[in-house]
């Protein structure tokens, strides 16, 4: 595997750059934040990831180790390839897709041109627990506590008419279906799924009880 390249800067252009090595010129795409680090006939160093294909060898070029890590991961969500990936690098930080995967943002990810909202969604759900913040302070910050939202909810069940056992439940059976959800930490969004989960289970219950019948 190669893991960086350094050498002379021969050319950089409007997505690719050319690295000097020893007399053979290696390419690699890179974003603009990424490219306007190089700067021809003077010393680069770019990390770079390869990606193998039956009819070629790309290499994609990266500032540091922690894009990186981030470009490879959002690879292993179905449907998103290596330039789809390069893209969400160059609208967002690292730390900002962290943070958007972690909480489940998926308008983050539809302000990269080329994702649409389904795109979006697929991302922040293949990702759930692959991409967190960095740092305990970050964390933190970034996943809504359970304990400001939940009395909420409760509350807004218990005045429907379920007793607090019961919301309580249905709210953990809930958001074990769609993790995402919690981490958003929106209580009318938490309040609808939930809802809607128990009609679904309802629907469930109804299906068994005619069978049996």
């Amino acid at each position: 595997m190669i893991s960086f390249l350094r050498g002379t800067v021969a050319h950089v252009g409007l997505s690719t750059a050319v690295i000097d090595l020893n007399g053979a010129g290696m390419s690699v795409y890179a974003t603009p934040q990424t490219l306007s680090r190089l700067h021809v006939g003077e010393e680069g160093k770019v990390f770079t990831s390869l990606i193998v294909r039956e009819d070629s060898l790309t290499l994609f070029g990266f500032a540091d180790d922690d894009e990186r890590e981030v470009f490879e991961v959002l690879l292993s969500v179905s449907g998103v390839g290596p330039r789809l990936a390069l893209a969400v690098l160059a609208v967002h930080e690292p730390e900002a897709i962290r943070v958007a995967a972690h909480t489940g943002d998926s308008k983050t990810f539809t302000k990269v041109p080329g994702i649409g909202p389904k795109v979006a969604g697929r991302i922040v759900l293949e990702l759930a627990g692959k991409l967190v913040p960095q740092g305990t302070a970050a964390a933190a910050a970034s996943t809504p506590a359970e304990a400001a939202w939940k009395p909420q909810v409760v509350a807004a069940m218990t005045s429907l008419g379920w007793s607090e056992k019961d919301a309580t439940a249905s709210i953990d059976k809930a958001l074990a279906d769609e993790p995402e959800v919690s981490f958003r930490g929106n209580v009318p969004e938490i309040l609808r799924t939930t809802l809607r989960w128990l009609g679904q289970d309802g629907a469930r219950a109804g299906n068994r009880v005619g069978t049996r019948g």
